[in-house]
């Protein structure tokens, strides 16, 4: 391994707050390149006292159980459609401490390999809060309450962010958020999830599908900034399969009728307003999913003038470079989607510019991602609404598709048919380059990373056009798509 040569004295080249996806990429990177570096990681419980390991939002309370529990939902339909496969499914259950106890397994198991793998890479790793003290210095304090002083060189910050709670009665006593769910000792039962954003439809989606009463509680519009085709596709795909919406709708307070014990889940009543009526039901659990904020407010920032938006997010050049000179930003503080390979990609790509000498920045458009609804739904580049904002109406050509993956077609019929959609939009002033792509349906994520490369490449629609799809899979929608939008002609599917 390099040595750097060093020109200060501080204790490291590079200090890292945040131990999760974005800040672990980030210091072992710089590592491998020679530098001496720390790791701050520190984890507050939440109101529910529930706390986790090392690696961040994503391994813990984020992606990786949510698309475990995700993947359980989808057994169940699974199970269901195997029935017409010939398979007699009729000894089937499900066991929801089993799958937590499994998942929670997993995630410890990970939680180790990341302290050894630091422990490796020659990364020096502190479960410790950090706070400012100056701009080369931090305090750090542990759970016992012991303090230290660390100097560095740089630091970067990824602290990430948590959930937000409403301002209402009962929200922080009684309810939880998807900080907890994924550890949640007892079965939820009758489950109310508040809020219009992914997380929100993803535990709706996941919580249903294991046979779970579930009810979404929605201010306005479903997925605020996704392409409002697919939004609007999920949330009547949600609604087919028995989830129920109450929207336009807020809560206003929430009072307990039964404590929870060790095994069991509370009785809550829940008021909520609706169209300016109050209205009450009674829960079991009540999940709030109403957006993050970052950790920025956290770590004494003032101390060395470092300036963020009311919001919290920390403004960043192209580099990640804050206001403050050798302090940079990654992964969820920024004004940006707020993706774990995301934050990965710049964290590496930051320590490569830092002590490896390369100049290659973080592309922070192109960004391909999946939303883990019932329908899945992946994407990569603009949706309609901002290439029309960006590129001008008159410009972009929407190309668009039903389509019935070839594994559903001999399951009986149900509300749930014609929901699979593909969405090809395009820049005509620009020969047709795709600046977005939509899928709706199995398998979202492998198919929207497969075609993201394309993207990055500068893909038209006559490259999708002469490459020859696989048969018979859902990819190949975008192989073949004829119809635009602006046309008006149907886009129900053709026969194979």
């Amino acid at each position: 391994m390099p040595e750097l040569e060093r020109a200060h004295e501080y204790n490291f080249d590079l200090a890292v707050i945040g131990g999760g996806s974005g800040g672990l990429a980030c210091a072992k990177e710089a590592a491998k390149l020679g530098a001496k570096v720390v790791v701050f990681d520190f984890v507050h419980p939440t109101p529910q006292k529930t706390t986790w390991g090392l690696g961040g939002t994503c391994l813990n309370v984020g992606c990786i159980p949510k698309k475990l529990m995700h993947t359980a939902s989808l057994y169940g339909e699974l199970i269901e459609d195997a029935k017409q496969y010939g398979w007699d499914c009729s000894k089937v259950g499900h066991s929801w401490s089993n799958m937590v106890g499994n998942i929670q397994s997993h995630i410890k198991a990970q939680n180790w390999k990341i302290r050894v793998d630091l422990r490796e890479k020659n990364v020096t790793y502190y479960n410790e809060y950090a706070t400012f003290v100056d701009t080369h210095t931090v305090k750090s304090v542990n759970k016992r309450g012991n303090e230290r002083t660390v100097t560095a060189d740089k630091f970067v910050l990824a602290m990430g962010g948590r959930p937000n709670y409403p301002d209402v009665p009962g929200a922080q006593d009684y309810a939880i958020t998807s900080d907890d769910i994924f550890s949640l000792k007892y079965h939820p039962g009758k489950t109310l999830c508040v809020g219009a954003s992914y997380i929100s439809l993803e535990c709706a989606g996941f919580l249903h599908g294991l046979g779970i009463d579930t009810t979404v509680l929605v201010r306005s519009i479903l997925l605020r900034g996704f392409d409002r085709d697919c939004a609007d596709k999920i949330g009547s795909y949600m609604e087919a399969s028995g989830i129920k919406f109450i929207r336009p709708g807020t809560p206003s307070r929430i009072e307990c009728v039964k404590e929870a014990t060790e095994t069991t889940a509370p009785e809550l009543r829940v008021f909520f307003t609706v169209d300016g009526e109050e209205k009450s039901d009674t829960f079991n659990t009540v999940l709030f999913a109403i957006g993050r904020a970052p950790l920025t407010d956290k770590i004494n920032p003032d101390a060395i003038g470092l300036k963020y938006d009311p919001n919290l997010k920390v403004p960043v050049d192209e580099a990640e470079k804050t206001n403050v000179d050798n302090v940079y930003a990654i992964g969820d503080l920024l004004n940006a989607p707020e993706l774990t390979p995301l934050a990965i990609q710049s964290g590496r790509l930051l320590a490569k510019r830092l002590y490896g000498n390369s100049t290659i920045l973080t592309d922070y458009v192109n960004v391909p991602t999946t939303v883990f609804t019932p329908l899945e739904y992946g994407s990569v580049g603009l949706s309609e609404d901002q290439a029309v904002a960006k590129y001008g109406e008159e410009n972009i050509e929407v190309y668009h598709t039903k389509h019935t993956p070839t594994e559903q077609v001999v399951r009986e019929s149900s509300p749930l048919d014609g929901h699979n959609f593909a969405k090809l939009i395009c820049n005509k002033a620009d020969n047709e380059r795709i600046v977005g792509l939509h899928y709706l349906g199995p398998n979202a994520g492998e198919i929207t990373g497969g075609f993201s490369v394309g993207l990055i490449m500068g893909a038209t629609k006559s490259d999708f056009d002469r490459l020859v799809g696989i048969h018979p899979t859902s990819s190949e929608v975008f192989t073949t798509l004829k119809i635009t939008k602006r046309s008006g002609l149907s886009i129900e599917e053709e026969d194979c």
